[in-house]
């Protein structure tokens, strides 16, 4: 490849912020244009980098000095997004989820292996040092042979701090959709992918109310279910209880931990790169916190471009792999119709554990330890 990876973002809206302030810092990758609907947004994210321009979709996917299309559209245009940056010939690297549905996601990983191009996908958080200093522990033995895990994430509801919410309560949002990611790509980082699941969801308020905003008292429809609950068989055999809500307004539970023959570990919240790995062993009956000993530190959203950059001048697979976001997404629909059908469902994908980082990596100075097959 050569140089920096050039990257054309589309979608200039709230997320667009924070991969933008990761690339500032980041010698991997370089802004060259950014298209959104809103010129405005789009020529503000612009001009946050240096020789970069705001231009319209067509042209931004018609551009020489666009490698990575670096989708940051609302979900259910994912999909579609994809498949014209892969018409145009370039790599794809997209916020979550992969697309809309699992078959809109087989649909795009098709073309993308048609065209010869990568295929990335979010969440990065599981590169941080806070996943990955625990899957290093649990790859160690540090908890013996792990059998089962607990996800939990619980809130109100978006709709408290949103100015324009309603997307979370159509076809396409919701907890598990819009949060699941997080826990389900730590969980086959963990403990490996998922063979069966079962579920059970429902809708407590059929309505709810922005907080927030311009639009502050505004009421609109809930057309999802709001509280989702799944049991996961992993293909180790391990057993995860899942827990997805929009409709607690306080808990007092852990975000993840996975359990083994001998202890235990309690991960941060995976919704963030870094934070506290705790362990607890037999041998050892007090929780401890672990050193860092493994992921990118000081990283924010936009480091699994970073790695798609390194792992592309490497000719490694990236980290951040399109296998994973759609097996991930596959999960997700098959609690979803579980819980809709009250029968366990058979996932129909699986996928490799993406290759660990083996010790700390800061991607921003351009250590060589993240170009490395085995790092």
């Amino acid at each position: 490849m050569g140089g920096a990876l050039r990257v054309g973002i589309v979608g200039a809206g709230k997320i667009s912020g924070q991969y933008s302030e990761s690339f500032s810092r980041l010698p991997q990758v370089q802004v060259t244009a950014v298209a959104d609907l809103d010129t405005g947004r789009a020529a503000a994210l612009a001009a946050a980098h240096p020789g970069a321009r705001a231009t319209s979709l067509d042209d931004l996917l018609a551009a020489d000095d666009v490698d990575v299309v670096l989708n940051l559209t609302i979900p259910a245009i994912h999909a579609e997004v994809a498949l014209a940056a892969v018409a145009a010939g370039k790599h794809v690297y997209g916020e979550k989820p992969l697309a809309a549905t699992t078959e809109a996601a087989h649909g795009v990983v098709r073309a993308a292996q048609d065209a010869g191009v990568r295929l990335a996908c979010a969440p990065d958080t599981v590169l941080g040092t806070g996943v990955q200093t625990a899957r290093a522990a649990v790859d160690a033995g540090a908890i013996g042979v792990p059998h089962s895990a607990t996800a939990f994430m619980v809130t109100p509801g978006h709709e408290r701090w949103h100015h324009d919410p309603e997307f979370y309560y159509r076809p396409g949002g919701g907890p598990l959709l819009d949060m699941g990611p997080y826990y389900l790509t730590s969980l086959v980082h963990l403990l490996g992918p998922v063979r069966r699941v079962v579920g059970a969801s429902s809708r407590p308020r059929t309505t709810r109310e922005i907080g927030s905003g311009p639009r502050t008292g505004t009421s609109f429809d809930v057309e999802i279910d709001t509280h989702i609950t799944g049991i996961l068989e992993h293909e180790n055999g391990a057993l995860t209880t899942l827990v997805m809500s929009f409709d607690t307004w306080a808990a007092d539970l852990p975000r993840l931990e996975v359990y083994g023959s001998t202890g235990s570990l309690s991960l941060p919240d995976p919704n963030y790169f870094d934070g506290d790995v705790r362990l607890f062993t037999r041998d050892a009956p007090e929780w401890a916190v672990l050193p860092v000993s493994a992921g990118y530190v000081s990283s924010g959203r936009g480091y699994g471009v970073a790695d798609l950059a390194v792992a592309m001048e490497a000719g490694r697979p990236h980290r951040a792999s399109a296998d994973v976001a759609l097996h991930v997404l596959d999960v997700m629909e098959s609690v979803q119709a579980a819980a809709d059908g009250a029968v366990s469902v058979t996932v129909s994908t699986t996928c490799e554990r993406p290759e660990p980082l083996t010790e700390p990596v800061d991607l921003a100075v351009g250590d060589a330890a993240g170009t490395s097959p085995a790092s």
